[in-house]
Formats: structure tokens, C-alpha cells, sequence
């Protein structure tokens, strides 16, 4: 059984800052991926930023320059620092991550249940 819990959601004015918190616990034999993604009600689910396991990063076009994605390979974690929020920051904050159970022999993709992230103006 793998979960993945995330932290750090909450109301926020714009221009201030929030970091988001994710980890993974289970029966994990290794994590391939972790990732940050977003979704507002009647709009498909988007990237924000990714992490792969070669240390590479992906961020999402309209949060490059202001997000930034880090991870801890022996916590299972991956944090989102998001700085300069804006109104349209406004979703919710789904992790995922592709995660090898111990008694798999596949990566799979999982996700946590989202933290709601608000920013008034």
C-alpha cells in the first residue's frame, strides 16, 4: 500500500508565498517521478512542476520563474515553493508521483487527495 499526503495549502493574499509539502509512505522499493499538478472546477488537470529521478525539473509555462520544485530522495518528498501568488495560483494542489512497490515490477502513478490553494487579491 503506497499514499501520498500533501501539506501547506491555504488562503494566501497575492504576491505572498506558500510551500507545499508531499510524501510518499508505503511500500515503496523506489520513486521514479514526483510532481506537483493543479485543477480548477470545469478545467482540466495541469502540470506545475516535476521532478525526475535524474534531478531534471519541468515546470508548468505560467508558474516558471515563480515556483520551484525540490525533492528528498531518502524522505520520499517533493516540496513546492510557490512565490509571487497570484488569483490565478486559485486550485487545487495534487501530487503524484510514479512509485515502484516493493512487490511490483512496474512503476505506477499515484496521487494524493489535493490541498486547496486560494489567493485573493
Amino acid at each position: 500500500q503506497v499514499q501520498l499526503v500533501e501539506s501547506g495549502g491555504g488562503p494566501v493574499q497575492a504576491g505572498g508565498s506558500l510551500r507545499l509539502s508531499c510524501a510518499a509512505a508505503g511500500s515503496i522499493r523506489s520513486i521514479s517521478s514526483m510532481g506537483w499538478y493543479r485543477q480548477v472546477p470545469g478545467k482540466a488537470r495541469e502540470l506545475v512542476a516535476i521532478s525526475h529521478h535524474s534531478g531534471r525539473t519541468n515546470d508548468g509555462k505560467s508558474v516558471e520563474g515563480r515556483f520551484t520544485i525540490s525533492r528528498d530522495y531518502n524522505k520520499n518528498t517533493a516540496d513546492l515553493q510557490m512565490n509571487n501568488l497570484r488569483p490565478a495560483d486559485t486550485a487545487i494542489y495534487y501530487c503524484s508521483a510514479a512509485i515502484r512497490e516493493v512487490s511490483g515490477t512496474s512503476y505506477k502513478d499515484y496521487w494524493g487527495r489535493g490541498t486547496q490553494v486560494t489567493v485573493s487579491s
